[in-house]
This record gives C-alpha cells, structure tokens and sequence, in this order.
C-alpha cells in the first residue's frame, strides 16, 4: 500500500544527454557507453533513452561498444581502458551515472588524450564532481537524477491531509548541466 511514487524519469535522463550529445556532434561520432549495474532499472531505462534517441535521429552515430561499469567509478576507469583500447575510433563515450563518467576520463587521460577535446565524455547525475568536471572542460554535459525528494513528498503529505486528489506517479525534476550552466549551479549539486 502506497499512496504515489516518487522518483525519477531514467528514460527520459538518457533521452536528454543522447539530444545534447546529437546536437554538439551534429549527429556524428562512435560511441563508448559504460552501463550501471546489470538489471538495475536506472541502468536498463537510461540505456533504453540514449540508444532509441540515437538509432532514432542520428543515423551516423554508432554505439560501438557497450558494458557495464557498475555504477562504480574504478570500475568505470577499467571498463573504459578495456573499450578504448579495442576501440581507438571511439570519439564518444557515455556513462550511466557520473562516477563511471570519471573513471572514463582518467582512462581517456591515462591513453594520452585529452576529454572533451579528442573523446566528448557525457553522463548523467549530476554530482559535484561532475559538474566541476564540466567547469573543467572533462565533461560535456550530464543530466541531474534529483535526489532531492524529500521536498514533494513533504508536499503531498499536506495535500493529502487537506483531501487532495495525489497522483499516483511523480517525477522529480531534473536540471541539466553544460558548460552554460556549470559554474553557476556548482554550489547546488550533490
């Protein structure tokens, strides 16, 4: 029993990056993806949003590889010297969550390139190290998972007490984050 759900809309976070990542691109490159943990919805959904968008509006993008990194920054570093050194024509890589999405970036380093010059890095989260990430010119863009859901859920149980109508499913807001917005939105992320 439950009276809403509140959470988070993960195919849309993977729809909004793959948009972003189209449009900075102009619909080209080869893309490394670093999935989070096997079988967890985020990773499933997130996968499900950036792939269909992909297929579905840049036909001259191409995911050439795709494997889970565990939600888990080494592991993510791992994973990513693994894909790119089998594939060296990667320009893209895109990461489940941030932390996967740093790790990627101490690879894309550690093979002597330079993120966000010679591989575009894209994640989503949008945790203080990725946004001081983007600030530093790592990371191009990653979509905020609002953790902040106490706020609505405060708010529904008022409005429940008042005999409001709740619905039954609620979506936290997510803010995005690029070198537009980095800097001003630092002190806000978690």
């Amino acid at each position: 029993d439950f009276l809403a759900f509140i959470g988070s809309n993960f195919v849309l976070e993977g729809q909004r990056v793959a948009d972003w990542t189209i449009e900075k691109t102009g619909g080209k490159g080869k893309i490394i993806e670093l999935e989070g943990s096997v079988g967890a919805s985020p990773a499933n959904d997130r996968k499900k949003g950036f792939d269909d968008t992909i297929k579905a509006k840049a036909p001259d993008m191409v995911i050439l590889a795709s494997q889970s990194g565990d939600f888990a920054r080494d592991k993510g570093r791992q994973v990513a010297e693994t894909l790119l050194q089998a594939h060296p024509d990667a320009t893209i890589v895109y990461a489940h969550n941030d932390e996967m999405a740093l790790g990627a970036i101490a690879a894309i380093e550690a093979a002597g390139k330079v993120p966000g010059k010679d591989i575009l890095v894209v994640s989503i989260d949008g945790e203080k190290d990725g946004v001081q990430a983007i600030i530093d010119g790592k990371l191009g863009c990653s979509c905020e998972c609002n953790p902040r859901f106490g706020p609505a859920a405060f708010d529904i149980l008022y409005k429940y007490a008042n005999g409001d109508t709740i619905p039954p499913m609620i979506i936290n807001p997510d803010r995005f984050f690029d070198a537009s917005n980095a800097k001003e939105v630092l002190p806000t992320a978690f």
